[in-house]
Formats: structure tokens, C-alpha cells, sequence
């Protein structure tokens, strides 16, 4: 079984205002990630992703490239422990 694992990741750059939010959950949810992501006052975008290592780097390297419209300038990720908690993947506001 694969193993479960939570990361932490702030995308800056042009990534407000360019489908990132929304693009970042249809790519969790096509692969099974749960977790949140929502824009930050300074810019930038966070998330916080939940699922199968694997899927979960997927969706950091996604972070890298983002929706077509996005400039990424950095993406720093922050490996944490699994919690479980999360249903599903939201957009917060």
C-alpha cells in the first residue's frame, strides 16, 4: 500500500486571478488528493494536500507549471505528518 503522506505548498508569482485555485482542485480530485487551497493577501497561493505520496508529488509538480495563464516563480513545500482530516479538496476563501 502506498503510503499517505501531507504537504504544505506556497506557489508565488502570477497565480491570482488565473484559474489557479480552481485548476489545482480538478487536478486533486482527479487524483484522489484532499486538502484546501486558497490566495493569500500577499499574492501568493496556498494549499495543503493530503493522499498518496505519489499523487501528491503529481500535484506539486502541476504547482510548478499551473493553468496556462500563471506565471510560478517559486513553490516551497512543507512535508508534514498525514492527519486524515480532510473529506475532500476545497477552494477557502
Amino acid at each position: 500500500m502506498e503510503s499517505k503522506v501531507r504537504a504544505y505548498v506556497v506557489v508565488t508569482g502570477q497565480v491570482q486571478g488565473v484559474y489557479f485555485r480552481y485548476a489545482t482542485k480538478e487536478e486533486a480530485s482527479m487524483r484522489g488528493v484532499k486538502g484546501w487551497v486558497r490566495n493569500r493577501r500577499d499574492g501568493a497561493v496556498e494549499m495543503v494536500f493530503e493522499g498518496e505520496k505519489a499523487k501528491v508529488e503529481e500535484l506539486i509538480d502541476f504547482c510548478h507549471r499551473g493553468p496556462p495563464s500563471a506565471k510560478v516563480s517559486s513553490v516551497k513545500v512543507i512535508w508534514e505528518d498525514y492527519t486524515g482530516q480532510f473529506k475532500d479538496f476545497s477552494i477557502r476563501y
